[in-house]
C-alpha cells in the first residue's frame, strides 16, 4: 500500500489536538497512533480533551494521558465536566468551548466518527468538523455493543511494542471499566488485529480512522 506521511520540519512543532467525550475515548481510538508518534516525531506538541468525567473518571483520565504521552514534548490535558449521555442538550456550551480551542491551531486533529452510535460522540465529531473547517481531521473509532463499526479508509500501523503498550496503559488506567464486560484487551486487540489485515501491516495490527478530508 501507498503510505502517506505528515509533513515534518524540525523547527516548527507538530500540534496535535485530541478530543474525547469520555475519560477513555482518545486511548481506546487513537491511542497507539498517538504512541506512535511521539516515538518518530520529536518536536510534538499535544492538546488531550476530555469533554465528560466525575472525579473518579477524571483522575482516571488525568493519569492515562500522563502514560501515553510521557514523551511530548508539550502536552496540555484538559478534563471538563459536561453530564455524561447529555451531551447533545449541552450542545451550545460545547460549542462555545470549542470555538476558544480555535486558537490552538492544530496541524492534525483527532476525534470520533461522525457515525457513532454514541449522542455523546456524534456530537463531539460534528462539532469538530463545524468548528475546524481547514485541518486534518481524523475521526477514530470505538468499539462497543451498538455494533456500529464501519469501513475505515485510513490506517495507521503498529509496531508490536506499540500496540500492546497502548492496551496495556488502557487496561491499567481505567480501574472503574473493568467490569464492563466489553472492557478486555482482547476487545482491542482484536479491532486492531482486523485493522492490521485490512491494511497488510508488517506487525499484523493497526488502528484505522475515517478520513473525510486530505490534501495530495
Amino acid at each position: 500500500m501507498i503510505a502517506l506521511n505528515l509533513p515534518q520540519n524540525a523547527e516548527a512543532p507538530l500540534k496535535v489536538l485530541c478530543l474525547g467525550s469520555h475519560s477513555d475515548d482518545i486511548e481506546i481510538g487513537c491511542g497507539g497512533t498517538i504512541l506512535r508518534l511521539l516515538s518518530q516525531v520529536q518536536n510534538l506538541e499535544v492538546v488531550w480533551i476530555v469533554f465528560g468525567a466525575c472525579k473518579e473518571r477524571e483522575r482516571e483520565a488525568r493519569n492515562s494521558a500522563a502514560l501515553f504521552l510521557s514523551r511530548a514534548k508539550r502536552k496540555e490535558v484538559i478534563v471538563k465536566s459536561f453530564r455524561d449521555g447529555f451531551f447533545p442538550f449541552e450542545g451550545t456550551q460545547i460549542k462555545d468551548y470549542l470555538e476558544e480551542l480555535k486558537g490552538t491551531s492544530p496541524d492534525l486533529i483527532f476525534t470520533h466518527n461522525r457515525k457513532d452510535a454514541h449522542q455523546d460522540h456524534r456530537l463531539i465529531a460534528e462539532l469538530t468538523w463545524n468548528t475546524f473547517r481547514n485541518h486534518l481531521i481524523l475521526e477514530y473509532e470505538i468499539p462497543k455493543y451498538d455494533g456500529d463499526l464501519g469501513q475505515p479508509n485510513l490506517f495507521v500501523p503498529l509496531d508490536q511494542e506499540v500496540y500492546e503498550r497502548k492496551v496495556r496503559y488502557v487496561m491499567d488506567a481505567f480501574e472503574s471499566q473493568r467490569a464492563k464486560p466489553w472492557f478486555e484487551k482482547e476487545t482491542f486487540l482484536g479491532l486492531m488485529r482486523l485493522r492490521g489485515m485490512e491494511c497488510v501491516a508488517p506487525s499484523g495490527y493497526a488502528e484505522a480512522f475515517y478520513c473525510r478530508k486530505m490534501v495530495l
